[in-house]
C-alpha cells in the first residue's frame, strides 16, 4: 500500500512513484488500480498521446510518467510537487472557512534546455463522480445554458441519456463544453454540477476563466471523471510554449460537495465570497438608477436626465447612470456605435457640458454614473484609428478583428492603457462621475497569439483604476451577463446578469441567477413603466420589484409617468429592498421547486439566513396560484406588497398561494 495524504475533504495515495487524487467529498475513485487517474495531465507537442482517442483530457503524453517530489501542508494550503524529465508541476489545493470548497491551481515550469509547448493542460482531474459507469441513469449533469436576454438557464441530464453505458470497448464518448473568445458565458456559464441520485450526492465545479475554458465528463474503466481546463485544452486551438525556465500557471479552478442543490449553492456562495474584491463604496449595496433601459436606451440628453432625475431623487435611488450616447456627436437616429472610442462628452447632447447635469444629479442628492465600452473603437471613429497603432488590436488570422462595426483593443499595449486611464480619470475628475459602467458589446472569438495574456492585461487595468478611485463604484456589465466568470467577478462588486427587456420573462433569470453570482453582486433591470412610456398596473409595479429584489437593483424607465400609489407601491418595495441589503452578503440562495425554466408557470427562490428565509414568489403564463413545500416552518407573512391581495395558507408543509392575477409576485418572510 502507498502512503496516503489527507487535506480536508480530499485523500490522495503515493503509489510506486506517483501521486493519485483517490477521493473527494464522500466521492470515490474504484478499487480497480486502472482507475487511478494522474494527477496531472499534459499533452505537449510532439508528445505520444497514451490513448487511440486524442481528444480526451487524459492519457496525453506527459502524465502518467510524473513522478511525486514532495508535498508541503499548512492549515489552508496543500502543495504537491511532481517532476519528469521536462517539466516540473506545483499543484496548490486551497480551503477555505466554512466552506468545504477547493480551490486548486496549477504552475508548470520548463526544467529542460529545450522550448516546450503545451497543447493540453488539465488544471484538476476528478475520478470518480457519479454513479459508475454501470449505472449512468442514476448521475445527473446540470449544464448552465446562457443566450442573450436568457442567462442562467440550468438544464439537467442523466449521463445515460447523454450516451454513456458499459460497452465491450473503451469509452471515448464525452460530454463537454469550450468556450474561446471574450465572451467567457455566451453559451454557457463557466460552472456546472453533478448530482449522484443514489448517494444524494452534489457536486459542484467553476472554471474561473475571463476568455477560454473547458470541462469534460467522461469514464475510464468503471468511474465517470470529470476534468477543468482554462486554455490550452483539447479544444482549443491555443498552444503555449515556455522557453527553458519559463512557468505557465493554469486556470484556477474551484469545486464543493453538498447533500442538495440548495447545501452545494451554498457552499459555492461562501466560497465566491472569500475571492471577491472589497469595495469601500458598495459597502451597503446602493440601488441605482440607470437611464438606459426603457427610457433613453442610447440617447441621453441634457434636458431628458433633469426631466427625469427629480422623480429618481425621490425613489430612493443613490446612483444615477447616464448609459451609452453621453459621448460623440453624432446626428439624432444615426447608430452611434461605429463612432465611439474617443469618449469625450457630446456637445450636441449636452450643450451646457456633462459636469453641469452631473452638478445638478448631485444638488438633488443623487450621485452620479457613466457608462463606457473601454475594449472597442468604432470602425468610422476616425481619430482614434489614427492614434492607435496596429499593434494596438486584437488580430485574427493577421487582421484586426471587426465585430458589429467595432475593433477590439488589446491591453498589453501600454498606449491603449494609458488612453483609457486618461479617460477614467476624465470621466471623473472632468465630468464627475462617481459610478462607472464597464460594458462590452462584442466578442472577439478567437484571437491571435497569447490572448490569455491580453485578458490578464484587462484586469490589472481594471484593479489600477479602481485602485486610484476607491471611492467610485465599477460595475461590470457584458450585453448583460456574457461575462459572468468569477475571475473578472473577483474584480468588480457588481455584474449585470442580463439585458432582458420583457419584465414577464425576468423572472426566468432572476430565479436561478443566484447560482450563478453573488446576490450583492447580481444586478437586475427594474422597469416599471413600459417602453412605450405607460405606467403599469399595481400588479405589474410590485412584479417589477420582486425581479430586482433579491440580488442588486437597477432601478430604470420614466418614474415621472407613475401615478402616486404606484409610486408609494415602488418606494415600499424599495424599502423592502434596503432590508434586504442588510442580509444579502451572508445570506445563502435558495430554490423550494429548483431550477426554473421558461416554460414554467411558477418561480420561487429565496435568501436565507439564520431562521430566516425570505421567498420571492411568482406566477406566470395564465397561472394564479402556487404551492411551495415547507418544511418545519412556525409562521409566514407577505413581506412585499402588503397593500395587494395575496391569500395563503400553510398546512401538512406545504404553502398554497393564490394571486388575483397571473404574471403577479410577491415576497415572503417565513421563520423556521
Amino acid at each position: 500500500m502507498g502512503q496516503d495524504i489527507l487535506f480536508h475533504s480530499l485523500r490522495f495515495q503515493i503509489y510506486d512513484g506517483h501521486v493519485f487524487l483517490t477521493s473527494f467529498g464522500s466521492m470515490r475513485a474504484g478499487a480497480n488500480q486502472k482507475t487511478r487517474l494522474p494527477l496531472t495531465e499534459i499533452q505537449t507537442a510532439g508528445g505520444d498521446t497514451q490513448s487511440v482517442c486524442s481528444s480526451l483530457s487524459i492519457e496525453k503524453s506527459d502524465g502518467a510518467d510524473f513522478l511525486y517530489v514532495t508535498h508541503e501542508m499548512q492549515e489552508s494550503t496543500l502543495r504537491i510537487i511532481e517532476r519528469n524529465e521536462r517539466l516540473e508541476v506545483e499543484t496548490r489545493f486551497l480551503s477555505f472557512a466554512d466552506t468545504n470548497t477547493i480551490a486548486v491551481t496549477k504552475t508548470l515550469r520548463n526544467i529542460s534546455s529545450h522550448p516546450l509547448t503545451l497543447e493540453s493542460v488539465s488544471t484538476v482531474i476528478l475520478n470518480g463522480i457519479g454513479s459508475g459507469i454501470d449505472r449512468p441513469e442514476q448521475t445527473y449533469f446540470y449544464a448552465f445554458t446562457q443566450s442573450h436576454h436568457a442567462e442562467c438557464q440550468p438544464r439537467q441530464i442523466s449521463l445515460f441519456d447523454a450516451g454513456f453505458f458499459r460497452s465491450d470497448a473503451r469509452n471515448f464518448k464525452k460530454l463537454s463544453f469550450a468556450n474561446i473568445g471574450s465572451w467567457s458565458s455566451k453559451a454557457q456559464l463557466p460552472q456546472g454540477i453533478i448530482e449522484n441520485r443514489e448517494t444524494s450526492d452534489f457536486l459542484m465545479f467553476q472554471m474561473e476563466s475571463n476568455h477560454n475554458w473547458y470541462y469534460e465528463i467522461s469514464a475510464v474503466e468503471d468511474d465517470f471523471y470529470l476534468a477543468l481546463s482554462g486554455n490550452p485544452s483539447p479544444a482549443h486551438r491555443y498552444a503555449k510554449t515556455l522557453l527553458p525556465g519559463d512557468t505557465y500557471e493554469c486556470t484556477r479552478v474551484a469545486f464543493c460537495f453538498g447533500k442538495s442543490l440548495n447545501d452545494v449553492v451554498g457552499q459555492m456562495t461562501i466560497y465566491r465570497r472569500h475571492i471577491v474584491k472589497p469595495s469601500v463604496p458598495d459597502r451597503d449595496l446602493p440601488i441605482i438608477f440607470n437611464e438606459y433601459m426603457h427610457l433613453s436606451w442610447d440617447s441621453p440628453k441634457e434636458e431628458k436626465t433633469r426631466r427625469y432625475a427629480k422623480a429618481i431623487a425621490r425613489s430612493g435611488a443613490v446612483y444615477y447612470v447616464i448609459d451609452c450616447g453621453w459621448h460623440d456627436d453624432v446626428p439624432d437616429g444615426v447608430w452611434v456605435y461605429p463612432y465611439m472610442g474617443e469618449w469625450i462628452e457630446s456637445e450636441k447632447n449636452f450643450p451646457h457640458g456633462l459636469r453641469q447635469t452631473t452638478d445638478y444629479l448631485r444638488r438633488l442628492g443623487l450621485k452620479a454614473g457613466l457608462w463606457i465600452e473601454p475594449e472597442i473603437v468604432g470602425i468610422r471613429c476616425r481619430k482614434m484609428l489614427d492614434y492607435y497603432n496596429d499593434d494596438c488590436f486584437l488580430k485574427r488570422n493577421g487582421k484586426r478583428i471587426c465585430v458589429a462595426d467595432k475593433y477590439i483593443l488589446d491591453f498589453r499595449c501600454e498606449k491603449v492603457r494609458s488612453y483609457l486611464t486618461d479617460t477614467i480619470h476624465r470621466m471623473v475628475e472632468d465630468y464627475g462621475a462617481d459610478y462607472i459602467k464597464m460594458d462590452c458589446n462584442v466578442d472577439a472569438g478567437f484571437v491571435d497569439g497569447d490572448f490569455e495574456a491580453e485578458r490578464k492585461a484587462y484586469l490589472a487595468w481594471v484593479d489600477e483604476i479602481q485602485s486610484a478611485f476607491p471611492n467610485v463604484l465599477f460595475e461590470t456589465c457584458s450585453s448583460g451577463g456574457m461575462r459572468m466568470d468569477y475571475e473578472t467577478l473577483k474584480h468588480f462588486p457588481i455584474v449585470s446578469t442580463s439585458d432582458q427587456t420583457d419584465d414577464r420573462l425576468y423572472p426566468y433569470i432572476a430565479g436561478n441567477i443566484l447560482a450563478a453570482t453573488l446576490p450583492e453582486q447580481a444586478a437586475v433591470w427594474c422597469y416599471p413603466v413600459s417602453r412605450q412610456g405607460t405606467a403599469l398596473s399595481q400588479e405589474k409595479v410590485a412584479l417589477n420589484v420582486i425581479n430586482a429584489m433579491l440580488g442588486r437593483t437597477h432601478l430604470s424607465s420614466d418614474l415621472s409617468l407613475l401615478k402616486e400609489e404606484q409610486f408609494s407601491l415602488l418606494k415600499e418595495g424599495v424599502k423592502c429592498i434596503e432590508k434586504l441589503n442588510a442580509i444579502k452578503r451572508i445570506a445563502l440562495p435558495y430554490f423550494p421547486l429548483g431550477f426554473t425554466d421558461f416554460s414554467k408557470k411558477v418561480v420561487a427562490c429565496g435568501l436565507k439566513t439564520g431562521q430566516k428565509t425570505y421567498l420571492a414568489l411568482w406566477v406566470l403564463r395564465g397561472n394564479k396560484e402556487a404551492y411551495i413545500p415547507l418544511d418545519d416552518v412556525s409562521s409566514v407573512r407577505v413581506l412585499y406588497p402588503r397593500s395587494l391581495e395575496t391569500e395563503f395558507t400553510l398546512q401538512d408543509g406545504m404553502m398554497h398561494v393564490s394571486l388575483p392575477q397571473s404574471e403577479s409576485a410577491r415576497l415572503f418572510e417565513i421563520d423556521d
